[in-house]
């Protein structure tokens, strides 16, 4: 009994080990502050709850819909990549409606890949990247990432000493826990990489409003030929601050769109429609909201890595994303990010995401998610600043 193999090739959540901690200690009446996961914390712009309302009302939106997405959603998508980044789709090739990025990217996954599969997946990274393809059979090669590191010279070794040849790379820009960001010339030399050696590319592009700083985050399909080797994910998520609403979609290479559309055709009816209709409306409607939500994050960004920065935890500011990838500082690192991250919620009562559930790589770090309000975050500062100082 409970001889599953998939489930069996899973290792403990890390993050379970903190998320368990922290549930005791607020059962025991501590007021933790939780910048662990990044769970968007800002409502959903009104006039987009306004359109859901008024589609919920509707009896003909109460019936399954298009698994891969209702045609004046794919379309608004594709206008959207348009507007945003001059890059023309097909509707009905080349985009299709995800429930997030996250299921997205699983069921693309389950779709493509067969047990002996190599898949290239960045390390640290989001766990759903490398473990979807665990999940679907394949095996995963782990390219690290960092500032001391160059990524092609990594991916270039890693594809000599790889046998079979490895037919799927994942790669997620602006980048979730690390915070690093790229630019043309580098989605550019990813797309040279994967025609010369034969590789399907996977981009997520989550976190592609969440810029600062006058940065502004390119699309992988910008590059010409981008969408002969590869897809890109995008969420409403954050953008929108619309997670629980789970919408998301896929463009580009019509073969891995295609393959995405017919497994989901087994798997599901497709989103609750008024949320589809609504989506439209997010995309198509007016943007102004999506800035707001970037200032919120980049205020939120200013006064927590300047607070880490007065108390003696040095750090850059992020570029982009809703978090803060922070070193542990130096006298604390013999302790790996996993007990760094007990030490901080027992004695700061701050929880953090550390850095050893993005990957083996990222265990120097721990993962600060911009989800509390300044209030919040100062008071957060204040229980750091005890486990540091004293």
């Amino acid at each position: 009994m409970g001889n599953f193999a998939r489930i069996n090739r899973l290792p403990p959540y890390v993050f379970a080990i903190v998320n368990e901690l922290k549930m005791q200690m607020r059962r025991q009446g501590d007021d933790i502050i939780d910048l662990g996961m990044g769970n968007p914390d800002l409502a959903t712009p009104k006039h987009i709850v306004d359109k859901l309302l008024e589609a919920a009302t509707k009896a003909v939106n109460h019936r399954y819909s298009a698994s891969r997405g209702i045609p004046n959603l794919r379309r608004a998508i594709c206008d959207w990549y348009k507007r945003r980044f001059d890059v023309v789709l097909d509707p009905e090739t080349e985009a299709i409606a995800t429930m997030g990025a996250k299921e997205g990217l699983s069921h693309l996954a389950l779709a493509m890949l067969s047990p002996g599969d190599v898949v290239f997946a960045q390390d640290p990274t989001y766990p759903i990247h490398p473990y979807s393809a665990i999940i679907a059979g394949a095996d995963v090669r782990r390219i690290p990432i960092g500032l001391d590191r160059d990524f092609f010279e990594d991916l270039l070794v890693a594809t000599k000493q790889t046998w079979p040849q490895p037919k799927v790379l994942i790669i997620c820009y602006p980048h979730n826990p690390t915070t690093a960001t790229v630019d043309l010339g580098f989605f550019q030399k990813i797309v040279d990489f994967a025609k010369e050696h034969g590789i399907y590319v996977i981009h997520d592009l989550a976190y592609a409003d969440l810029c600062f700083d006058g940065y502004v985050a390119p699309s992988f399909l910008q590059i010409p030929g981008a969408k002969d080797v590869g897809v890109e994910f995008f969420s409403l998520s954050k953008s929108y601050s619309m997670p629980g609403w789970r919408m998301g979609f896929c463009c580009g290479n019509r073969e891995m769109v295609n393959a995405l559309t017919r497994m989901k055709s087994y798997l599901d009816y497709g989103i609750f429609q008024p949320i589809q209709i609504a989506s439209i409306i997010a995309l198509n409607g007016p943007q102004e909201c999506v800035q707001e939500i970037v200032n919120i994050y980049e205020d939120r960004r200013n006064a927590l890595v300047e607070g880490l920065n007065r108390i003696g935890w040095e750090l850059e500011k992020p570029r982009a994303t809703m978090f803060v990838w922070a070193k542990i500082p130096q006298e604390f690192q013999k302790l790996g990010s996993v007990e760094f991250s007990k030490l901080l919620l027992k004695e700061g009562k701050v929880a953090v995401s550390p850095g050893l559930g993005f990957g083996h790589y990222g265990d120097d770090h721990v993962r600060f998610a911009l989800v509390e309000n300044r209030h919040r975050i100062n008071q957060a500062l204040r229980g750091i600043k005890k486990v540091l100082v004293g």
